[in-house]
């Protein structure tokens, strides 16, 4: 999947903080959007969560049925255009279709609206424009059958990160890869599901992540490097790496910025 603030670029820069023995930890990621990190290192145990519906529609689907999805998007594929795109969208904003026909709706999408973004209005409908791709790659089955193999061993569930209170267990490699908290009232941008995400969501994040620490979880957390996040983590290890963001209504907010990983180890 494509993902605002997806973490694909920083693999080079997370992987290397990683903890030791990691290996042999569940993955677990309750904010896991595009899943960079946890496909890039394909672990045989994890449990992947999502308050997006939607998202986690599409990675059950892929698990359980990739051929399936891979057919409907190859009958999606043919004709590819403007129009075409927003008589899609305008079919899935409508809803009703079965999971699996859905799943390859919200993929077609992602793959042809504009910067891969995942944007909702209040209604709860995807407003995303057009994407202007010469040739998009609507029909990946090599990676749709590849994404599937290394979700055999997930627990893929549509919920929030609270209730990881309940399901993370110690020794446990938990990473948190929240909506990031705006480095200025202009650049946010948390409108991935209805309800945006908040200072107040920011500080339960934190509670959640104390509380985890004392359980014995080995955490990671990626946010902006803006006083408020820093304040919020002071008693724990804080890194930085350099991100390039492309999703910017100012071109001169486009480039590399610097992004906080804070850890428990």
């Amino acid at each position: 999947m494509k993902w605002a603030g997806g973490k694909g670029r920083l693999l080079a820069q997370l992987e290397p903080l990683l903890p030791p023995g990691v290996e042999r930890m569940r993955h677990v990621e309750p904010f896991v959007g595009g899943g960079a990190l946890f496909f890039a290192r394909g672990p045989q145990r994890a449990l992947l969560a999502d308050v997006n519906p939607e998202l986690i529609n599409a990675y059950r689907a892929i698990r359980d049925e990739p051929g399936a999805v891979i057919a409907a998007l190859e009958a999606l594929a043919p004709g590819h255009c403007k129009e075409r795109y927003y008589q899609v969208r305008e079919r899935y904003n409508a809803g009703g279709q079965a999971p699996l026909e859905r799943a390859a709706l919200f993929v077609y999408l992602n793959k042809t609206c504009f910067n891969g973004l995942h944007r909702v209005n209040r209604k709860g409908e995807f407003n995303v424009p057009f994407g202007r791709y010469k040739n998009p790659r609507i029909v990946n089955a090599e990676g749709i059958a590849a994404a599937s193999e290394v979700l055999q061993g997930a627990d893929i569930r549509c919920d929030g990160f609270e209730a990881l209170v309940e399901s993370a267990k110690p020794g446990d490699f938990v990473y948190f890869d929240p909506p990031y908290e705006p480095v200025s009232r202009t650049s946010s941008f948390t409108s991935y599901a209805r309800g945006g995400f908040s200072q107040e969501d920011q500080r339960r994040l934190r509670d959640v992540y104390a509380a985890l620490d004392k359980r014995g979880c080995k955490l990671m957390l990626s946010n902006s490097d803006v006083p408020f996040i820093r304040e919020l983590y002071a008693g724990w290890n804080v890194d930085i790496v350099r991100a390039a963001r492309a999703i910017n209504s100012n071109p001169n907010g486009r480039g590399k910025v610097a992004e906080v990983v804070v850890r428990n180890y």
